[in-house]
């Protein structure tokens, strides 16, 4: 009996902006699509850049909304159960006046379920959007939080339920290593960490291995801007037991084409082989038990 096929998905992530991490997951893809279908994701809704690099042609696009409270006064008694269930602080109950902070309010839906009279319904309240399309021969999704917007997590969970059963998912993930970045990360195959050999690098690096591990991922590196800093992030993965995947060298042409919105793989064909192996080296790394 055949297997049914199933999605291999990667989270490209770094403890802190600026390391590389949409070249290398940009790059990833359109080099990968010669071994397959590939999906990429672009899980960093505050500030999604992919779409700089791809120039994709936007088929779909479908509103993200968080469910909040919606009280009527008619039925409320102000006994203020809803308030002191609220870990967030996005309700408060003063005299006979309900107060609510929707930038607070994390939809969990707590509120409603403790009011004693029912008093509470939950109401859809938009937040962003998704969009999908097609990019230079592969799937492209890109999540959008509306400005203002804390709650970055309700529009990755949505990206994560529309992708596909099969082929190659890479999912850019947001820098750092918050609440967005944890939920790019879950329930993925491989944690593929981009970092710089600089002690900025290193610290946040350590915060992004902590997470991965914390999750039960395979982890791997790449280094860019190989060549500057010191062999810190080296040693340190070598103690750890992380392989170094690929290094990508500080190289101020790699800058210039990222400037003007040129992967590395268009603006120099011949990492694409390197990147081919990238790819094949994740598939040997994630399939190594832990």
């Amino acid at each position: 009996m055949t297997a049914e096929p199933r999605p291999f998905r990667v989270a490209v992530a770094s403890g802190k902006g600026g390391t590389g991490k949409t070249t290398v997951a940009v790059s990833l893809a359109l080099a990968a699509r010669d071994l397959g279908p590939v999906t990429l994701v672009d899980c960093d809704v505050e500030e999604p850049n992919d779409h700089v690099f791809l120039s994709p042609k936007i088929e779909g696009s479908e509103p993200v909304s968080l469910l909040v409270p919606q009280v009527d006064e008619g039925l409320c008694t102000y006994c203020g159960a809803c308030a002191r269930a609220c870990r967030f602080g996005a309700l408060a109950v003063i005299g006979k006046k309900i107060l609510f902070h929707p930038e607070l309010c994390h939809g969990c839906g707590l509120c409603a379920s403790v009011c004693p009279v029912s008093a509470i319904t939950e109401v859809p309240r938009p937040i962003g959007r998704i969009e999908r399309g097609r990019a230079k021969g592969i799937q492209f999704w890109q999540g959008v939080l509306n400005p203002g917007e804390p709650m970055a997590t309700p529009i990755i969970r949505a990206l994560k339920g529309r992708l596909p059963d099969d082929g190659l998912v890479i999912l850019d993930a947001p820098p750092g290593t918050a609440c967005p970045v944890i939920e790019t990360l879950k329930g993925v195959d491989f944690a593929l960490l981009v970092t710089e050999p600089t002690p900025f690098g290193l610290h946040d690096l350590k915060l992004a291995v902590g997470v991965a591990r914390e999750l039960g991922l395979p982890a791997g590196v790449v280094v860019s801007k190989d060549g500057i800093g010191t062999d810190e992030v080296e040693r340190y993965l070598a103690g750890e037991g992380i392989p170094v995947l690929l290094r990508i060298p500080m190289d101020r042409k790699f800058a210039e084409a990222y400037a003007q919105g040129t992967s590395l793989v268009e603006a120099f064909p011949e990492w694409k082989s390197r990147f081919i192996e990238l790819a094949q080296r994740i598939a040997m790394e994630a399939e190594v038990p832990r």
